[in-house]
């Protein structure tokens, strides 16, 4: 059996003592603070969700500091999370840690076994499954979450098809796959079929960013801030001037539009 060689970590004890204390915090707050005492795992899923967009932002901000922050806030979450499994007699932080840790070692047979995984398309390969053998699932598919945002289930969904080879060879047939999506768009007749079109394309353009090696939640993301903070100046800069938003025709918004490019990243 390979095992992986671990550099002794100088920090482990300042890590360790770090963890203890956010845990001694929790068991303080959890018995003393009305609001924590209140929490249930259903009260803190849409806090949690908003920590995981919070900690999106900062990392797509490249920001450091914020992105220590939410990490932070999510620590925090699932050490929640675990006492009230440990109040429940569900699971304690104990049982969510060696879970983890028995899967990875598990889904990394060329580290802790004798499966040879030489690039990483062979470690997503052997990774979905072994998954798909663990969960009982008759579809590669099976794990890929229901209520994932549209655009990010694409990808996921590729992702996994991609695993077990079912996937185009070059990036230019995918292309051609868009072209051929975007005519059968604009031939469709009817709301429904150009929606149901509309969708082909879609899809079609987040297999297209994959193979370019685009992240197309991220790409969009950057597009709406690069939006919202062009139009901000358009704007607070028309207001400067003493012009009404409402009132003002396209061409003189795209004077400012085209001021905001100028200056704006």
């Amino acid at each position: 059996m390979k095992r992986p060689l671990t550099a002794p970590d100088p920090k482990r004890e300042s890590k360790l003592k770090a963890f203890n204390g956010l845990l001694t915090i929790m068991d303080e707050l959890r018995e003393n603070c009305p609001w924590d005492k209140k929490q249930t795992l259903e009260s803190l899923r849409h806090l949690t969700i908003e920590e995981t967009y919070e900690l999106s932002d900062a990392i797509i901000e490249n920001d450091p500091e914020e992105i220590k922050k939410e990490l932070g806030d999510l620590m925090l979450h699932i050490i929640f999370y675990a006492r009230i499994g440990s109040e429940e007699k569900a699971f304690d932080l104990s049982d969510v840690l060696n879970q983890v840790c028995n899967k990875l070692i598990r889904r990394h047979p060329h580290i802790y076994g004798d499966v040879n995984a030489d690039n990483e398309e062979a470690v997503k390969a052997n990774w979905e499954k072994i998954k798909l053998k663990e969960k009982g699932n008759e579809s590669v598919l099976g794990g890929v979450p229901k209520s994932l945002p549209a655009l990010v289930k694409a990808m996921r969904i590729q992702e996994k098809a991609r695993a077990v080879g079912f996937d185009w060879n070059h990036r230019d047939q995918v292309w051609e796959k868009v072209l051929e999506e975007l005519h059968e768009f604009t031939e469709a007749k009817g709301k429904e079929k150009r929606a149901e079109e509309f969708g082909d394309l879609l899809f079609s353009l987040i297999n297209y960013a994959r193979f370019a090696g685009i992240n197309p939640e991220e790409a969009l993301e950057r597009t709406n801030k690069k939006f919202i903070k062009r139009f901000r100046y358009l704007e607070s800069q028309s207001r400067k001037d003493g012009k009404d938003l409402s009132e003002m025709t396209t061409e003189e918004m795209d004077v400012y539009w085209e001021r905001a490019k100028a200056l704006l990243n």
